[in-house]
């Protein structure tokens, strides 16, 4: 990296709510990066974002964010419908980027970014920030010093209820089967899934059912799936969103243990073996997205390699797509 670039100066595309805190203030705290300037189609909440952030500049079109010639990269936390048309927009112009998870709504979408990417050299990082978590890595450790023994059958449940504003028929971009075939899956599951590749690597095969139980939207409510890593891992799936109760819990299966966690909960991890259990208790950051925004910093640096890509999300959006029935 070139002194010219050592302070590398990021735009915002889609100031929402994700960027309030999960993210947002993850690249002002991260040395060397800079925030510098914002883009809402809202005039007024653009505004109000970056002064409440303390960003010098707002937009109201992205082509103008993107175009700026005093940024560098380009964060995309926009929904998925439109990753692809800004994705391929920052591409053209040769700029850094990072795209919120999924990549795309469909595998087609996700190949395309990363292709436009890659052709280019130029990096592209997607924002499955579960790969960065502590308590995550402290999995990884277990399972890569064996203390399971050899790895043999992963299993993930996720429900939850119907929310009020499922029940009210109000519009949600989430279950939108146009945007999101899968719904709540779509948003979700894909963390959990690409968490999973990290953990145990890429997936060969995989099948699934999936359909709408409850008729309160158009996207799908209800799907099952499994699949087989290419190290010979099996794994199996279930996502229902109106259940009784919420639940999310996954349970990965060696030849000398077990261990325990779930996905999005702040539950302990549990490592259960031979010399019995142990729970260990891991605090996510204020800002979730922190070590995913400073392991970027630390690839663009050339120090080390970050482990979410967009070779790797295209990957994850090709399993989505496959339990869902859209390849």
């Amino acid at each position: 990296m070139s002194e010219r670039t050592k302070v590398i100066r990021w735009g915002i595309l889609g100031c929402g709510n994700v960027t309030e805190l999960k993210s947002g203030p993850a690249y002002q705290k991260t040395d060397g990066f800079e925030v510098v300037a914002v883009m809402r189609r809202d005039a007024v909440k653009a505004a109000d974002y970056a002064k409440r952030h303390g960003i010098s500049k707002c937009y109201t079109n992205a082509d103008d964010l993107i175009n700026d010639p005093e940024i560098d990269a380009i964060y995309i936390a926009t929904p998925p419908d439109v990753h692809n048309f800004y994705g391929l927009k920052v591409a053209a112009v040769g700029k850094i980027c990072c795209i919120e998870k999924p990549l795309a709504p469909n595998y087609q979408d996700s190949l395309a970014i990363y292709d436009a990417f890659a052709a280019k050299n130029i990096p592209l990082f997607v924002a499955y920030y579960r790969r960065t978590l502590p308590r995550f890595e402290q999995v990884k450790t277990w399972l890569d010093t064996g203390c399971i023994g050899e790895i043999r059958h992963i299993r993930w449940h996720l429900s939850k209820s119907a929310n009020a504003k499922d029940l009210s028929g109000e519009y949600n971009w989430r279950t939108d089967a146009i945007i999101a075939t899968g719904g709540y899956f779509d948003d979700l599951a894909s963390h959990g899934l690409d968490l999973f590749t990290h953990l145990l690597g890429n997936i060969k095969e995989v099948s699934g059912l999936s359909l709408n139980q409850q008729g309160l939207y158009s996207a799908k409510d209800a799907v099952s799936a499994c699949w087989l890593h290419e190290s010979g891992i099996t794994g199996s799936g279930s996502w229902n969103f109106g259940c009784f109760e919420r639940e999310d819990k996954v349970d990965i299966y060696g030849s000398k243990g077990k261990i325990m966690f779930s996905v999005f909960e702040n539950d302990p991890v549990v490592l259960s073996n031979e010399q019995g259990q142990t729970e260990l208790f891991i605090e996510h950051p204020e800002n979730i997205q922190l070590y995913h925004v400073q392991q970027m910093r630390e690839d663009l640096l050339g120090n080390s390699k970050h482990s979410s890509t967009g070779l790797t999300a295209a990957h994850s959006s090709w399993v989505m797509d496959s339990i869902i029935g859209n390849l």
